[in-house]
């Protein structure tokens, strides 16, 4: 899936990260991404492996990764 523009402009992209299995997991992932520029909203659900991110404009997938990372989770890629 590629990233989609919604009506307000933003940009939406679904992301599958491997390893989460909990709240905390999420919250982890959430607080890693969020502190990207231009992201204004994530969503992390544990038990699919999705991240939704909201951004400004498309994210660099590098720099998803690194926020995956520091999280201490893996980037499998987009959905």
């Amino acid at each position: 899936m590629t990233a989609q523009t919604d009506t307000q402009g933003s940009v939406t992209a679904v992301y599958k990260v491997t390893g989460m299995s909990c709240g905390h997991c999420e919250g982890s992932v959430s607080a890693e991404i969020s502190g990207l520029p231009g992201v204004s909203s994530v969503t992390a659900v544990a038990a699919s492996g999705e991240v939704t991110v909201v951004s400004a404009a498309p994210l660099d997938e590098d720099a998803v990764r690194t926020a995956v990372d520091e999280a201490g989770f893996e980037l499998a890629g987009r959905v």
